[in-house]
């Protein structure tokens, strides 16, 4: 088994805390309750209160006003604008896929039409066109979250996440820390400890969503990797009750980080 604590430049907790990145929120809308920020308002707000309460990045998707994902500059542009202008001094990252725009070629023209960039820009590994639209990515200035699933097949040629873990791995190796490796684990079980055997030796993250949130953000804190954590990846508090809002999961990461950290140094 892979040694707990080890992880990338800007992955681990330090003395000022874990790395913890907020999802604003991913595929929900106002459906999903009143936590969920919409508006460019909303999201502003929502991220200046996680920030506050420790997060050290924003996640956000851009929506039009009808509530669609959109890679469109007219879209993105002024969403990070919103933030910005409102006071949000952390990096920005922006999810670029097939769920907001199947066509790689399509994909790519829109990230090269962007006029406001984002500082990171997150990019499904297993999809196709990921390498070439990493690289206009980082050709922009922008960094990428080069993400990885775990504990689970990958979503094109039929590669496993082993093979899949580790060329995401040497390829972000090779980008003097601008590519920093996610991995989105279905659960905090045996796949994921296989997968994290070898922790890589570049920036890496750890996320997991709705009921796998918390038990792979306790397991993050023992490997020392950064976390990812928000509306946008679970409803829930630790103890089962509803969030009310993207903040009050960031304080409550803060402290479940803390105890499982403690508990991982107390146990070596």
């Amino acid at each position: 088994m892979g040694r707990p604590g080890r992880g990338g430049a800007d992955g681990p907790g330090g003395a000022d805390g874990p790395r913890i990145q907020v999802a604003l929120n991913g595929a929900r809308g106002a459906c999903d309750g009143t936590a969920v920020p919409v508006s460019p308002r909303a999201l502003a707000e929502s991220a200046l209160g996680a920030v506050a309460a420790g997060a050290r990045e924003v996640l956000v998707h851009p929506r039009t006003p009808c509530g669609r994902e959109s890679l469109s500059p007219r879209v993105v542009g002024p969403v990070l604008e919103a933030l910005r202008g409102a006071g949000v001094r952390v990096p920005l990252g922006v999810p670029v896929s097939v769920a907001t725009e199947s066509d790689p070629v399509g994909r790519l023209e829109r990230v090269r039409s962007w006029t406001v960039l984002p500082e990171r820009a997150v990019v499904r590994s297993a999809e196709p066109g990921a390498r070439e639209l990493a690289s206009a990515l980082l050709a922009r200035g922008a960094a990428v979250d080069a993400v990885v699933r775990l504990g689970g097949p990958q979503a094109s040629g039929g590669v496993g996440w082993e093979a899949a873990w580790a060329g995401a791995a040497a390829w972000a190796a090779g980008h003097a820390g601008r590519v920093r490796l996610v991995g989105e684990a279905a659960g905090a079980g045996q796949a994921l400890e296989a997968a994290l055997r070898w922790p890589p030796a570049v920036p890496w993250t750890l996320f997991g969503r709705d009921a796998a949130a918390w038990p792979v953000l306790r397991r993050a804190a023992r490997y020392g990797a950064g976390v990812r954590i928000g509306v946008g990846d679970v409803l829930l508090l630790p103890d089962g009750r509803q969030a009310r809002s993207n903040a009050e999961l960031v304080a409550a990461a803060v402290r479940e980080w803390g105890r499982a950290a403690t508990a991982t140094a107390g146990s070596r």
